[in-house]
């Protein structure tokens, strides 16, 4: 019985291809190729999922795009050039680092070094034990004293 459910949560564990039967290439190598590129391409739509795993419209039309590619004679780098010269660059889970997209690469490192000389200014300012408000100069103490009696 364990065994029974140990293999059904894995069934259920494993991602949901989108790919329909229709889609599929009668060539087992090519639809392997096809399956390998599609790994790094991602749905325009879900953003977060790979055109295999999106049921979106534009993955569908990605999938037949990129198998047609192959089914023509493309190498794979052919086929990604092909796919990515028609969607654009944001269809890339990894865009190349060069021109605009050095932005994304960047962005967050520099982000970290600036959290961190915030953090540490802030730790340092509260170590050298800096007083939040100025001290009462002893006219405001005694009138402040004048007023707590009243």
């Amino acid at each position: 019985m364990r065994f029974l459910l140990l293999c059904l949560s894995l069934l259920v564990a494993t991602p949901a291809l989108a790919v329909q039967p229709d889609e599929m290439l009668s060539d087992p190598v090519l639809e392997a190729r096809a399956r390998e590129i599609s790994q790094v391409l991602r749905c325009p739509v879900c953003q977060g999922e790979t055109i295999d795993e999106s049921n979106a419209p534009i993955s569908r039309d990605l999938r037949l795009y990129l198998r047609e590619r192959l089914v023509a004679g493309d190498s794979d780098t052919e086929a990604l050039d092909a796919v990515v010269d028609r969607f654009g660059e944001y269809v890339l889970f990894e865009p190349p680092a060069r021109g605009i997209n050095w932005v994304l690469y960047l962005a967050g490192p520099v982000m970290a070094l600036l959290a961190l000389l915030v953090a540490w200014r802030f730790i340092g300012s509260r170590r050298r034990g800096e007083p939040d408000e100025e001290a009462l100069d002893p006219e405001e103490s005694a009138r402040l004293d004048r007023l707590m009696r009243d």
